[in-house]
């Protein structure tokens, strides 16, 4: 059984910050915890636009705090996001993230990352092996 708490995450190597600002990652469970998938808590920081493909990965998304939206730059949708509620990107969807307000977003990945990702030059996370 694992457990880990919140607080003991920040300030380690699972407390990943980007590069511009935008957003950080506290990442609770990583490949090498063997769950089959890696779990996140996320703030995207009010005032940010980032742009995201995850090309190599499938991703869930649970807004529990905050506003903003999400615009799905295949369909040219956008969705508000807010506390309550949950986006799928099942189909690898070029999107942008925006928020208004802090977002705080619990986020799951599959196959899950190994804990040293960050968006690259087209918003993509590499494929990496634990």
């Amino acid at each position: 059984m694992i457990f880990r708490r919140l607080n003991e995450v920040i300030g380690t190597e699972r407390d990943v910050k980007a590069d511009n600002g935008n957003w950080v990652s506290r990442r609770l469970l990583l490949a090498k915890d063997g769950m089959g998938f890696s779990m996140h808590d996320t703030t995207i920081f009010a005032g940010t636009k980032t742009y995201i493909h995850y090309a190599n990965h499938l991703e869930a998304v649970y807004c529990v705090a905050g506003k903003g939206e999400i615009e799905d730059l295949e369909t040219g949708v956008t969705t508000q996001l807010e506390d309550g509620v949950l986006y799928a990107l099942n189909g690898h969807e070029r999107h942008y993230l925006s928020a208004s307000e802090d977002m705080r977003m619990i986020c799951v990945f599959n196959p899950p990352i190994t804990g040293r990702e960050v968006h690259d030059e087209n918003g993509v996370y590499p494929l990496l092996q634990a």
